[in-house]
C-alpha cells in the first residue's frame, strides 16, 4: 500500500491534498460541510493508502470548520496511532486577510494573528502547494480561537 501524508484545508470550500514524499500527487475539493465530507474522504482514503501523517489549518477562519477538522483528526490521531501536525491558514493564501465576522478579517502582522475591519470584502484563495513544507507545522494542533464569546 502507497505511503501518503494528508493535508487538509478546512476554511472555505474543504481542500484535501494527497502527497507523495511531500509533492502533492491527487486534490480534492468539496463544498460539503466538514462534518459530512471529512469521514467519508478518509475512509476512502485509508482503504487506498497507507496515511502515514495527517496536516491541516487549524485557524484562524471557521470555527465550526476548524473545531469539526480538529476533534476528527484528533480522534483518527488516537484510534489510528496517526500524527496529526498544524500550521495556520497565513501559509496556504499567500498571507492576505480571512475573513472573520461582519467586516472583520484575521490579518498577520510580524508573525501575530489580528483583527482588522475593512470597508471592502476581502477576496482571497487557499492553495495546496505542490510541495508541501512539513516545517512549518507544529504539535500545536488546537484550533486558533481569536473572537471573543458571543
Amino acid at each position: 500500500m502507497q505511503k501518503i501524508e494528508l493535508l487538509i484545508i478546512p476554511i472555505g470550500d474543504i481542500q484535501v491534498g494527497i502527497y507523495q514524499d511531500s509533492i502533492l500527487i491527487k486534490s480534492i475539493k468539496s463544498e460539503l460541510m466538514s462534518s459530512e465530507f471529512l469521514p467519508d474522504i478518509y475512509d476512502k482514503l485509508s482503504k487506498k493508502y497507507d496515511i502515514k501523517t495527517v496536516y491541516f489549518i487549524n485557524g484562524p477562519g471557521s470555527y465550526m470548520a476548524i473545531k469539526l477538522t480538529y476533534i476528527f483528526l484528533t480522534t483518527i490521531a488516537i484510534v489510528k496511532d496517526i500524527p496529526i501536525k498544524a500550521a495556520n491558514g497565513f501559509h496556504f493564501n499567500s498571507a492576505k486577510a480571512i475573513k472573520a465576522l461582519g467586516n472583520k478579517y484575521f490579518i498577520l502582522v510580524d508573525e501575530k494573528i489580528e483583527l482588522k475591519s475593512f470597508d471592502e470584502k476581502i477576496e482571497y484563495d487557499f492553495i495546496l502547494p505542490i510541495n508541501l513544507n512539513v516545517d512549518i507545522f507544529n504539535n500545536n494542533i488546537k484550533p486558533i480561537y481569536m473572537l471573543p464569546a458571543v
